[in-house]
């Protein structure tokens, strides 16, 4: 197999750790640069490190970025896009593909002008004019925030009440508590359905043939109920560019090629009998659906992002089954708190009761003498992942992984694959989404 270089850009917290980890255990140069001081630890012992990334640029075969952010004003797409410009090969977006998680109004305005269906949204930059709407069109709303607090999890909010009473209440308490930081937000008409996230790999040019479908499973706790968090787990498939495929990523395939993004491109969707509505992009990795894909990813991981930097389509062999992923956390997780976790997490040892690491990924873990331990400060370990030819054995074999580990005081969701096993994929499959185009 050909050895590459391949540098890998944390430009804000440590995310992409375990690709990093992947790729070096295949035998490629690597080396893993993390901008956060207090994230600096991630990955230690794993993965080479450097300091000084830029220093690095002219060594690499492949630059891969993690993530769209770098500052409030700096997002990672300018940077990827010189770099590509230098002629560089580059995993990572630019600054309208940056734009399109950072504003989703603007991320609807590109569906509708490619002829893509979307819910019916509308944006505010005041409460008083959101909580009149709704009372004017009463209805049960999602309401998302915009701008820097779009990543405070929390405060995603999926309203109840048919008179949207509950989101008007909401909106209120947020204009007491928020209304300093909280500049704007998005009125999003709730719609009922199975809830589908369509993931795609795209070359600078053209998407792979295979597709990702995913479920995200993001409140705390069992049966999706406690407060948001970036997310708890993750259940996954592959398939071909099928229906879900052609009615979303399909139509703005020109748009992004246009843009020359490389990389994963997500679109979280709700879908019904009556339509594919998008919700949301996420024009990066997602995580730990990353860590999924690399496990389900059956050929080289490294030979697949450096063909896929390089414009060409990669010869890639994945698993023909599903798959699950289960984020393991410690205190305070999701929270920030910096005493509860000093005194239960920091430093904690992950320790294994089998000699096998199959289905271990690494979040915010590090390895000292041989001993793997908790580093950074987020509470986020590790993941374990499971695969079979159902979902009901993948999710077996990742719930029996999580039973040889020991970790005081962590805790999971046991749940994860359940909706795809309880009915999703019977009425995705009655809809006739799942089936060719």
């Amino acid at each position: 197999m050909a050895e590459y270089s391949f540098l890998f850009v944390s430009a804000d917290a440590a995310l992409i750790t375990d690709l990093a980890w992947q790729v070096h255990r295949e035998g490629h140069d690597v080396k893993y640069y993390i901008e956060a001081e207090q994230d600096r630890e991630v990955g230690d012992g794993f993965v080479p490190k450097t300091d000084d990334w830029e220093a690095e640029v002219e060594w690499a075969d492949v630059i891969i970025f993690d993530d769209i952010w770098v500052g409030p004003d700096v997002g990672t797409g300018a940077l990827a896009q010189e770099l590509r410009e230098k002629g560089k090969a580059v995993v990572g977006g630019t600054p309208n593909t940056d734009h399109l998680e950072e504003d989703r109004g603007y991320a609807m305005e590109v569906l509708e002008d490619h002829g893509v269906n979307t819910v019916e949204h509308h944006i505010f930059d005041n409460f008083d004019a959101g909580i009149q709407h709704v009372q004017e069109n009463p209805a049960p709303y999602v309401i998302k925030p915009l701008g820097e607090v779009q990543n405070v999890k929390r405060l995603l909010y999926v309203g109840n009440e048919d008179d949207g009473s509950d989101v008007v209440d909401v909106l209120q308490a947020y204009k007491k508590a928020w209304g300093h930081r909280m500049k704007g937000f998005q009125l999003q008409r709730k719609v009922e359905g199975v809830e589908v996230a369509i993931c795609g790999f795209f070359n600078g040019n053209e998407f792979i043939d295979q597709v990702n479908f995913n479920f995200e499973h993001k409140k705390l706790f069992p049966g999706n109920i406690g407060p948001s968090t970036g997310e708890m787990g993750t259940a996954m498939f592959w398939a071909g560019q099928n229906k879900l495929f052609k009615e979303t990523f399909g139509k703005i395939e020109d748009w992004l090629a246009n843009e020359g993004y490389v990389g994963s491109i997500d679109i979280n969707c709700i879908i019904n009998q009556h339509g594919i509505y998008p919700l949301e992009f996420t024009p990066r990795f997602g995580y730990p659906t990353i860590a999924l894909q690399e496990e389900s990813i059956e050929s080289s991981t490294g030979q697949f992002f450096y063909d896929l930097a390089h414009g060409t389509k990669p010869d890639v062999d994945v698993h023909n089954g599903y798959q699950i992923a289960v984020r393991v956390v410690l205190p305070p997780f999701p929270f920030d708190d910096e005493q509860t976790y000093d005194e239960n997490s920091r430093n904690a040892a992950v320790v294994f009761e089998t000699e096998s690491r199959d289905g271990i990924h690494l979040e915010d873990a590090k390895n000292v003498d041989g001993q793997w331990r908790v580093a950074g400060d987020n509470g986020m370990p590790i993941v374990v992942t499971g695969k079979g030819e159902t979902m009901h054995a993948a999710r077996n074999q990742a719930y029996d992984r999580i039973d040889d580990i020991v970790m005081p005081n962590m805790y999971y969701r046991d749940d994860i694959g359940e909706r795809w096993v309880n009915g999703d994929g019977d009425r995705l499959q009655a809809w006739g989404y799942l089936g060719p185009a």
